[in-house]
């Protein structure tokens, strides 16, 4: 394996990430105050990567895993294109938990999502009811909570991991949005900057439940977060926006991949005597694009469906092409 490579998609954790370089010029941050260690991995992540975790359900291969290096290496987002159930969202929590960066930061993308919602959110509505009740409301920072993508780019020693799923849902402005955002590292929320004079340091929340110092209203991040957002493929992006990107296609999993997923979820013996089903959905997919999900499904009530005949009944059933032409 070639040294340069940090994340080695083993799925055993490493502490790699102190190898990592500094950073080119153009993507060298320097926010303060420097925050430690991010919450640990959670649940999330562990259901992600399999109940083994070791034998991950996404195993990188040649480009993948270069790719995914060059990103980490130059601090850029990482655009992953694929079909459903190909490993896209899986690819951050495997680096999260192999590299030791901690829970996943996870914004999942819809027609109605803003830029301002993946930074912060300020609670007026709340801050207005305590004025009723005569509490103080001089510590605004308690009403603000910071977002995904406003958390990640907190000054974290180490990088925070960042999913921005399915970003292709998006409206047609979000993209465009991001630019400078992504470009930068940083952004002001305007509340905080207005009361600086007042109170030059806020107290805010973040998207995991800490509470964090924010001075005169700034984020900006120290350890550029690795950022990866995720596309169906169903639409194109405006050239800035791969321009600040790095792009990975992931093709149909293959019958080493299937298995792997298998075993990281369900164990040897079911991607053993799972060899007949994983078959089978390689040739379903033929006719139509279908989930690894439906696979996993299909695979855990084989278990439990008695004879042959109900076990390929329900095959059939869970097994139907996404788009509804099989």
């Amino acid at each position: 394996m070639s040294d340069w490579l940090i994340y080695r998609g083993s799925g055993e954790p490493h502490d790699g990430i102190d190898r990592l370089p500094a950073p080119p010029p153009w993507r060298d941050f320097d926010g303060e105050p420097v925050l430690g260690s991010p919450p640990e991995l959670d649940s999330s992540s562990v259901r992600r990567l399999g109940h083994g975790r070791t034998s991950s359900s996404y195993q990188p291969q040649g480009e993948d895993s270069e790719l995914i290096n060059a990103a980490l290496y130059l601090r850029r987002p990482l655009l992953v294109t694929g079909a459903p159930g190909t490993g896209k969202s899986t690819i951050p929590h495997s680096v999260a938990h192999e590299l030791g960066l901690g829970n996943v930061l996870i914004w999942p993308v819809v027609s109605r999502s803003t830029l301002l919602e993946g930074l912060y959110s300020y609670d007026a509505i709340g801050r207005l009811q305590d004025a009723q009740l005569g509490h103080s409301t001089d510590d605004i920072g308690r009403y603000i909570r910071l977002g995904p993508l406003g958390t990640a780019l907190l000054p974290w020693s180490r990088p925070r991991v960042l999913l921005i799923d399915e970003i292709d849902k998006s409206d047609i402005d979000l993209p465009n949005d991001l630019l400078n955002v992504l470009e930068e590292g940083q952004f002001t929320i305007p509340e905080l900057e207005r009361a600086a004079d007042r109170s030059p340091v806020a107290s805010v929340f973040t998207q995991d439940g800490q509470r964090v110092e924010v001075t005169e209203g700034r984020v900006r991040c120290r350890s550029f977060p690795f950022v990866v957002l995720t596309s169906n493929g169903e639409r194109d992006f405006p050239a800035p926006l791969l321009r600040r990107c790095l792009h990975l296609l992931l093709p149909q999993p293959d019958h080493e991949r299937l298995a792997a997923v298998v075993r990281a979820h369900l164990g040897e013996d079911a991607a053993a005597g799972g060899e007949e089903l994983i078959e089978h959905f390689l040739a379903r997919s033929q006719r139509g694009p279908l989930a690894v999900d439906q696979l996993l499904n299909a695979l855990f009530l084989s278990v439990y469906s008695g004879d042959t005949a109900t076990r390929s009944r329900l095959a059939e059933l869970l097994m139907r092409p996404l788009d509804q032409r099989g």
